[in-house]
């Protein structure tokens, strides 16, 4: 067990612009590190996918950049699509007014 207090698992108040705001700032927190590592696959992505024409580069330790590109784009999408499940699934909890019942 922490120390920690439980947080407030009740339906938040929407009529006030500060529970807007902190509801805001609460999805903004959910599940970040699925969603970051995602955008950073898809930059790399893109860049790869941009380096010939762009940087004339045209092998990257023996593989073409074109598919390194479409690799790492690839595996970018399961992470941004658990990313937007995962807020889903938070959000669905939330306005239910409950958690997921966890402790």
């Amino acid at each position: 067990m922490s120390d920690h207090p439980r947080p407030d698992l009740s339906r938040p108040d929407l009529s006030t612009r500060a529970g807007r705001k902190a509801l805001r700032h609460e999805m903004r927190m959910v599940a970040v590190r699925p969603r970051r590592w995602g955008l950073w696959l898809l930059t790399a992505g893109f860049l790869a996918l941009m380096a010939p024409s762009a940087f004339g580069v045209h092998a990257i330790f023996g593989w073409s950049p074109s598919l390194i590109g479409i690799v790492l784009m690839l595996a970018a999408l399961p992470l941004l699509a658990a990313g937007a499940l995962l807020r889903r699934r938070y959000r669905r909890g939330r306005m239910m007014g409950g958690g997921t019942g966890r402790t």
